[in-house]
């Protein structure tokens, strides 16, 4: 995670700032969307001036992106004002975009402050069993998306990689966290809050309708990403996800999560729309 998050400048230049980044290697060869809008993120903020950090991004998944193949990003400097930078970013494969996002960073500024408090009486992630104990029945290619990945996640009440347990709610949460103790520099654990931010924000829809990521013929993608930067938080420590979903409607599903510290600090908002499509989820009239 750390080393596709670590960009490459470039020479080439145009009216933009030019950047190129590698993929981590996915089983089934596409680019998972938490790298390219945190890569999208860093590359953004190699171009703002010292002192200001990311505060919102607000992003478009336009096309699945092969992981075998570097991505170049363009960085377009759209405004810098007296506290607030905007960026633009653009990630291309094969010369056409992938990814579109446009980002706001601020000088810290004094002002009010409140927060939404975190849930309580949820169970801890030393509570939880590790995602390992859930991949039994999984084909090996699918456990590899979850053994090899740089992160540690627990679900509560537990996932939904084979089948769906309890309740059948739009709302779920999670403990997560990056695997190891990384760098100090904040900018890479704004960044790696970013990658997890796309986990398991999906599975909120997936829940309220009991189906598991391992259903044949579903079908899932991200249509957009928007996030929100309220505090920092170090994304190797335990974070806990909560995520909800106020709408599902014509092949879509809206869904949105707080990001806490574990000591119930707001670190971040996030909003998803998905495209879902569910085999036989049709009412019988509409099906062929």
């Amino acid at each position: 995670m750390l080393a596709v998050l670590d960009l490459n400048g470039s020479d080439a230049r145009t009216t933009e700032d030019i950047f190129t980044g590698h993929s981590q290697s996915m089983p089934l060869g596409r680019v998972y969307g938490g790298q390219v809008l945190a890569q999208s993120i860093v590359a953004a903020e190699r171009t703002i001036p010292e002192g200001r950090t990311v505060h919102s991004m607000h992003g478009y998944f336009l096309r699945p992106g092969d992981s075998a193949e570097d991505i170049t990003f363009a960085v377009d400097r759209i405004h810098d004002g007296r506290s607030f930078s905007t960026r633009r970013t653009q990630a291309f494969q094969e010369g056409v975009p992938i990814f579109s996002m446009i980002a706001s960073f601020q000088d810290e500024d004094p002002g009010v402050e409140h927060q939404a408090p975190m849930p309580e009486g949820l169970p801890g992630p030393d509570e939880l069993p590790d995602v390992e104990s859930h991949l039994e029945g999984l084909h090996p290619m699918s456990k590899r998306l979850f053994t090899d990945r740089p992160v540690d996640v627990r679900h509560i009440p537990s996932p939904i990689y084979v089948t769906v347990e309890g309740e059948r709610v739009p709302r779920q949460a999670v403990w997560m966290r990056v695997r190891r103790r990384i760098t100090e520099a904040p900018a890479v654990h704004r960044a790696a809050l970013a990658y997890l931010s796309d986990l398991t924000i999906q599975e909120s829809i997936l829940r309220a309708h009991g189906v598991a990521w391992a259903t044949p013929g579903l079908k899932v993608a991200s249509l957009d990403h928007a996030m929100w930067w309220h505090r920092f938080g170090r994304a190797d420590e335990w974070m806990l996800y909560v995520q909800e979903s106020p709408s599902a409607r014509g092949g879509r599903g809206l869904a949105s999560g707080r990001i806490y510290s574990a000591g119930g600090v707001l670190l971040a908002s996030v909003a998803q729309e998905i495209m879902v499509r569910v085999p036989d989820a049709a009412p019988p009239s509409l099906r062929p």
